[in-house]
């Protein structure tokens, strides 16, 4: 329990100074290597004033330089608030005012635009260059006192305020991330852990980044997530595990089948929620790598996980728990205050040592999900009485419509089910009777023809009568984070011209 970022970086350089540590940019660095670049890095921060405690905001794109950054802020003890490179200027300005930062770390092609926000928030903030940072000659020294419990990073996640929800998380968060994740996954020194996921969330840094530290491994760094070149950059790498989010996965089944599509290094795939048991097979099958499935949240990466030998197709998993520690973490399903019973549906809640520490000075949002210990992560989940859980859906996203609430995850799933059918998105639409009224947006599959009527008919075998949707919309694309989850809140709620009109009570469509 009492270990840091750089702690764990020394360690590592300790045991594995030679080894190549870090793939990216089309450059192999190794452990020792890595850490001379660090150490010049945190010794230029000192020289432009950075302190322990000091608040950083960085551009980070998926690149050598913002690792060794990273580390070196760690190194001195700041505090890095990580923010997606293709922020928009108004989101710029946001996270400048917030966060009032002493220095903001980015490259020679957004200094101008971060330069500008500086300007128009009238902020005090350093402007530095990262690759500059790493190549000063400044003096190399080791690492400043910092606590396991002390801030290390502030993620930002969405919010509903219009300000960006700043999650508060400590090195020993980071680095209990990265020991379980080895022990979740079962990786060791041998394995080369590729990710194309972005270095402002937590699952790159925590798990991939920190983890092949932890196992003295190899870690490949993608710039961004490529459909069509991704299976040739493991083999290319000799990659053995990579982690999918979002459509990932989807995206990739969706290429043209190639005879050597199985023909990779990689024997590992983590990755959540769960598809189905027959859509998993079949992605297992055609690419010849097992998926483990799980769920974790900025807010905490313990969350849940499939244990080690067991396959419990279609959930997350159980709690997850550390390789040395044991024990150290608890789930419970709740409703309405109330544990529920198995077989029923409830908000999850967590119970361990890497909760955050709260949304930075968000004091009114952290009580709301932080209580008694327990962090309420606003995921409705099935209990399923042999200590693994289903996912249902956000509890803010359940709709209300006749007296009901739908989940709309089941909703998509059973849509996403046609063959038609690529992608869907439902949402909750003002009714015109009370309460809510279902619409779903769809994308066509590659060559495919969706025909509305019948796909309602198919939902309609399949689903309850109210979760069927009323309104079905053809589109061309669904939006979606950086991180390749849906962005609903780019829906429109409003009536359309080009929405089908499914209404029960009329049996008109328009």
């Amino acid at each position: 329990m009492q270990q840091t970022i750089p702690a764990l970086l020394r360690r590592a350089v300790d045991d594995a100074a030679n080894e190549i540590w870090l793939c990216a940019d089309g450059a192999e660095r190794s452990y020792g290597g890595a850490l001379e670049l660090i150490e010049r890095g945190a010794g230029a921060l000192r020289s432009l004033g950075v302190r322990p405690g000091d608040r950083v905001l960085v551009t980070a794109r998926n690149a050598e330089d913002y690792v060794l950054a990273w580390f070196a802020l760690m190194d001195v003890g700041a505090i890095q608030i990580p923010i997606n490179p293709e922020s928009s200027d108004a989101e710029l300005d946001g996270f400048v005012h917030q966060v009032d930062p002493v220095l903001v770390v980015t490259d020679t092609r957004l200094a101008p635009t971060i330069e500008a926000s500086i300007a128009r928030v009238g902020a005090r903030a350093a402007l530095a260059d990262v690759t500059e940072l790493l190549t000063a000659a400044a003096d190399r020294r080791g690492p400043v006192d910092v606590d396991p419990s002390d801030l290390a990073v502030m993620i930002p996640t969405s919010g509903t305020t219009g300000r960006s929800k700043l999650v508060m998380q400590t090195h020993l968060t980071y680095v209990m991330a990265a020991e379980g994740f080895l022990f979740w996954l079962q990786l060791t020194r041998d394995d080369r852990l590729m990710t194309s996921l972005p270095l402002f969330h937590l699952n790159a840094p925590a798990y991939s980044i920190l983890g092949s530290m932890a196992a003295r491994a190899r870690v490949i760094l993608l710039s961004r997530f490529s459909a069509s070149g991704f299976l040739d950059a493991a083999r290319q790498h000799g990659a053995t595990e990579f982690n999918a989010i979002g459509a990932m996965l989807e995206i990739l089944m969706r290429q043209p089948a190639r005879p050597d599509d199985a023909e990779t290094p990689l024997r590992r795939c983590y990755t959540g929620p769960s598809p189905t048991r027959e859509r998993q097979e079949q992605i297992e099958e055609r690419f010849g790598f097992e998926i483990v499935c799980g769920y974790a949240l900025s807010e905490s990466p313990y969350g849940l996980v499939w244990r080690h030998g067991t396959r419990p197709f279609g959930t997350l998993g159980s709690p997850r728990q550390h390789p040395v520690l044991g024990h150290v973490n608890d789930a419970r399903v709740r409703d309405d205050g109330h544990d529920v019973r198995p077989g029923e549906v409830g908000e999850l809640e967590l119970r361990n040592p890497t909760l955050m520490r709260g949304y930075y000075e968000m004091p009114d949002e952290t009580a709301a999900v932080l209580q008694d210990g327990w962090l309420r992560t606003g995921d409705l989940v099935r209990d399923n009485g042999d200590e693994t859980y289903t996912f249902v859906g956000r509890a803010k996203e359940v709709i209300r419509r006749r007296g009901e609430n739908l989940s709309p995850a089941e909703v998509e799933a059973t849509l996403d089910g046609h063959p038609d059918v690529a992608e869907s998105a439902v949402i909750a639409v003002p009714s015109d009777l009370s309460e809510d009224d279902v619409k779903a947006f769809v994308v066509a599959a590659p060559g495919r023809r969706v025909d509305l009527q019948l796909l309602r008919d198919f939902a309609a075998e399949q689903l309850a009568t109210f979760k069927v949707p009323r309104y079905l919309e053809l589109i061309d694309e669904l939006p979606h984070t950086p991180t390749g989850r849906l962005a609903k809140h780019r829906l429109t709620r409003e009536r359309t011209s080009t929405e089908v009109d499914f209404d029960p009570g009329h049996g008109q469509s328009r």
